[in-house]
């Protein structure tokens, strides 16, 4: 992915499933992941053009998930 200030960097995506398409505008944090050379910028879910990942329980924050709806 291309920075806005044209650097060109590898960032991971976390979670299941993602909705990103080529021109999309995403929001990128530091921190590598050790099982992949090379990749050292993580992409914050849910923010800019990111959807949060669904059906998630735990850790709702670290993936862009909603806090799901209380059962009657």
């Amino acid at each position: 992915m291309r920075l806005s200030n044209l650097i060109e960097v590898t960032a991971y995506i976390p979670g299941i499933g993602h909705n990103l398409q080529e021109h999309s505008v995403v929001l990128i944090r530091g921190g590598r992941v050790k099982d992949l050379p090379g990749v050292r910028y993580h992409i914050i879910r849910g923010a800019l053009d990111t959807a949060g990942v669904d059906g998630r329980m735990q850790s709702r924050s670290k993936y862009g998930a909603k806090r799901p709806k209380a059962k009657k």
